[in-house]
């Protein structure tokens, strides 16, 4: 089927939370460290003991529709798949925007801020689309890297940054106070 990306205005976003975010846990990079953390921190797959759904969405205060009151999205960019004419899934991306703490102060910083596929077309290629198109849409506005965060309970997130040629940044076990069993893993890619 064909694919068609395209831009759209970031007052869309309700549509774009319509593509569920949920995934199945059923394994994690388990975060360990060796030598206090002087040796290094080793990530290894390990399977969960009993699978579950995370679903970013669900947590209360989050999800699309509640980041323009957090933030100002001015200058972010919303990135859309569809096929046939349907919603497939989208991408948002996040620039210049005071007090996002993943921008930094750097002016040439991007944020690939959220990615979601239809739940039955993950690993169709979409994501990878989406993904090409927002490091353009990133080149364009001059930007000379995009940073993505994602957790240790999303491995499969994790396995499509490092193919797209994503450099493993930071893990910060301790960045989630509220989710004690969810480490911050933050990947970057220079354009």
């Amino acid at each position: 089927m064909s694919l068609e990306i395209r831009e759209e205005p970031i007052g869309s976003l309700s549509d774009h939370a319509e593509i569920p975010i949920a995934f199945l846990v059923d394994k994690i990079l388990e975060v360990s460290e060796t030598d206090g953390g002087l040796g290094g921190i080793i990530l290894r797959e390990s399977a969960v003991d009993v699978p579950y759904i995370k679903d970013y969405d669900a947590i209360k205060g989050e999800g699309p529709t509640r980041w323009p009151k957090r933030f100002d999205v001015t200058n972010w960019g919303l990135i859309t798949a569809f096929q046939c004419g349907t919603r497939v899934g989208g991408a948002v991306v996040a620039f210049k925007t005071p007090n996002l703490e993943m921008l930094g102060d750097q002016s040439g910083v991007a944020a690939l801020w959220d990615i979601r596929i239809r739940t039955e077309l993950r690993n169709s290629g979409i994501g990878s689309s989406l993904f090409r198109s927002v490091r353009e849409w990133a080149r364009v506005r001059e930007c000379t890297q995009i940073r993505i965060e994602t957790q240790n309970v999303n491995l499969p997130a994790c396995r499509f940054y490092a193919r797209m040629g994503c450099t493993l940044e930071s893990v910060n076990r301790f960045a989630y106070p509220e989710l004690p069993d969810e480490a911050q893993i933050l990947w970057r890619v220079d354009l």
